[in-house]
């Protein structure tokens, strides 16, 4: 070959293509979470901390020991950054994945 001109390796063309390709995954919340093991919850409103350091952006509970309902107060919480408040329609203990 002539001068410094080398062929184009496959390794060369994909490195550039990595930031788009990878960033919307690396940036995804659900990656960042946190499960919490064995939360036991009382019928009502149960504050927990989930331990992200940041604002909650979501929950998924994972394992649950008794058939009730939940919905979250994290529109009134005044400490999202630090707790999740669930409310529990009985008594039960559960895991939950939190992002």
């Amino acid at each position: 070959m002539a001068g410094n001109l080398s062929p184009k390796l496959p390794w060369d063309l994909a490195a550039p293509k990595w930031a788009s390709t990878l960033n919307p995954v690396i940036g995804n919340p659900l990656l960042g979470g946190n499960i919490l093991s064995n939360v036991v919850l009382a019928s009502g409103n149960n504050t927990i901390n989930h331990g992200l350091g940041r604002k909650l952006q979501g929950y998924i509970v994972i394992l649950n020991s008794a058939n009730v309902t939940f919905y979250d107060g994290q529109s009134t919480n005044q400490k999202p950054d630090l707790t999740l408040i669930l409310h529990a329609s009985g008594a039960t203990t559960v895991s939950l994945y939190v992002f």
